[in-house]
């Protein structure tokens, strides 16, 4: 796992470099790197069939899943933006990354940093509390791809946080889960509502990135009932 507390984080994506700047020592935690981004993207890159040497004797259970093609997708808590990066790198072309306005200058300096990464795009960012139904319908969903990593670590947040991925998802669209135990009454209260509204599919550990498959850090896909 190339997790560190050092200020920047390197990851490499189908033969592409990004390189993000952290402030940890930031009051906001999304301008930290957390594991669960990097954990989903190289998931992502593992079986993208733009990757994956697919075969009759060796078929790729995630093509559909991670075939990107003509999608939307939203990013909820973005951060410093790995996760969507990396996902643009394998196809998805049409994201918007969002955040809370103090994290959107670390959000939107690793998007300019990292620019000749991503075919010199600029990715699309949105300043999204997920409190406020006008940022959420400005949005203007509904999108095909939910993505959210590391984002349930308090309990006031997470009601909301369900209520705006169940928006933002179309009715046949998945939210991609990069998730973390961090308060064990988060946790309770995230999967007892998530249950309530989406069906949910754990991937394997053992179909994670070897070399990313941080033992606390585990991929869902979400979709509605």
């Amino acid at each position: 796992m190339k997790f560190t507390d050092s200020p920047t984080i390197e990851l490499q994506v189908r033969n592409t470099h990004l390189s993000i700047h952290q402030d940890n020592g930031s009051m906001h935690v999304g301008t930290s790197v957390w594991p669960c981004s990097l954990v989903l993207a190289k998931f992502a890159e593992r079986w993208s069939p733009l990757t994956y040497a697919s075969s009759s004797s060796t078929p790729n259970p995630y093509a559909h899943l991670l075939d990107f093609s003509n999608k939307r997708a939203v990013e909820l808590g973005a951060g410093c933006g790995i996760a969507s990066m990396g996902l643009f790198l394998l196809g998805l072309n049409d994201v918007v990354l969002t955040d809370i306005a103090p994290v959107m200058p670390a959000l939107k300096h690793n998007l300019k940093r990292n620019k000749p990464s991503l075919h010199n795009k600029s990715l699309k960012t949105a300043q999204l509390y997920w409190t406020n139904s006008a940022q959420i319908n400005a949005l203007k969903p509904p999108f095909d791809i939910v993505i959210a990593t590391d984002v349930v670590y308090i309990e006031e947040s997470v009601a909301p946080l369900i209520t705006a991925m169940e928006t933002l998802v179309s009715d046949k669209g998945v939210v991609l889960l990069g998730y973390q135990i961090r308060s064990p009454e988060a946790d309770r209260l995230f999967w007892e509502l998530c249950a309530r509204v989406f069906a949910i599919e754990k991937i394997p550990h053992e179909d994670l990135h070897p070399e990313y498959a941080y033992e606390e850090a585990d991929v869902f896909v979400l979709r509605k009932k």
